[in-house]
């Protein structure tokens, strides 16, 4: 393969990275120069971003990190590592085939070991059609919720009569919701969190010490205070109370696009006052009122049960791939 940009520049300079993303109506806040820095801060990566610039003058930047305790020759680089949300390009105008063409082909020359790339789900079908023959490709599902028209039109029109009964009986119960932008609910949230982690094992029959070691290496609570300092008022939790004790909590990623990335309850109490619910129904308010087009619901993969859920918002299925360049057979090794 051989790349036809006419510049090429890594890492991306963060002043037309912004510029970028201020043009590029599908952006996420996982996309942008502050959530590369929290992961970073957060485990050994280093600032890998390519800033690609064509004959034509348009502009797109690949967010991208890269491991620092190898050998460039031997490293991996990620848009973005496991847990840390989609990456993919950004482009100051519509992107196009070509252009993610062109961008795995500076992948394949530039790279050490392997990269690996999680686009946005609503571009899946270019990005597949972009792909070089031969890539490893893995098959996800996510859901991702149209705000077009405003809340109104989502509520009436898109919800569920089931969700919107559910909502209204949330909304007669005693639950109280908060949204906090400044990082003082973490704790609340991880807590919750370390609650879900000990349900989970249980449903997997994992053993609960093992559940909790895998989850506190992937999401330590360092983590999302980071993501709280770092993002300021884009990084959003929102809590249901009941009489004053936290039975439900989800964290939402809001820029121009909306991105509901983790939740987290007590299901005893959650459950049967449909808390997740209420908490969904004010984000999608807010991220409404804020102006963003979409919302995204994160990754499905084959629970009926979790797209069940997630289309009852109105959201819908996207099939895309992510996608990773080796140059040795990692992921079947994996497998």
């Amino acid at each position: 393969m051989s790349s036809n940009f006419a510049d090429v520049i890594s890492p991306a300079p963060r002043d037309v990275w912004e510029d970028v993303l201020a043009h590029d109506s599908h952006a996420l806040i996982s996309q942008t120069p502050a959530w590369l820095d929290t992961i970073c801060a957060t485990e050994n990566y280093r600032d890998a971003s390519r800033l690609y610039r064509t004959a034509d003058g348009r502009q797109m930047v690949l967010p991208l990190v890269q491991q620092t305790q190898r050998p460039t020759s031997l490293a991996v680089s990620a848009s973005f590592p496991v847990g840390w949300g989609m990456g993919g390009l950004v482009a100051s105008g519509e992107l196009r085939t070509e252009d993610v063409a062109a961008m795995f082909a500076d992948l394949d020359q530039n790279t050490g070991l392997r990269v690996g790339i999680r686009p946005n789900p609503l571009q899946g079908d270019l990005w597949a059609s972009a792909a070089p023959r031969g890539i490893v490709r893995i098959p996800r599902v996510a859901h991702v919720l149209d705000l077009e028209g405003g809340f109104e039109t989502v509520w009436e029109r898109r919800f569920r009569g089931t969700k919107r009964t559910a909502v209204r009986k949330a909304e007669k119960s005693n639950l109280e919701v908060a949204c906090d932008t400044t990082g003082k609910l973490v704790p609340v949230l991880y807590d919750l969190w370390e609650q879900s982690i000990v349900r989970w094992a249980q449903q997997q029959h994992e053993p609960v010490w093992l559940a909790r070691l895998r989850g506190h290496q992937r999401d330590p609570i360092r983590k999302f205070h980071l993501m709280a300092q770092n993002l300021g008022t884009a990084c959003k939790i929102w809590v249901a109370w009941l009489q004053g004790e936290p039975v439900a909590a989800i964290l939402v990623l809001q820029g121009k696009n909306a991105h509901y990335t983790r939740g987290a309850m007590n299901q005893e109490l959650a459950g049967p006052l449909r808390a997740n619910d209420l908490l969904h129904r004010h984000a999608i308010e807010d991220a409404c009122q804020a102006g963003c087009r979409y919302y995204h619901m994160g990754e499905t993969g084959q629970s009926s049960s979790l797209s069940q859920f997630k289309e009852h918002f109105g959201a819908q299925p996207h099939d895309y791939a992510e996608y990773r360049l080796e140059r040795l057979p990692i992921t079947s090794a994996d497998k």
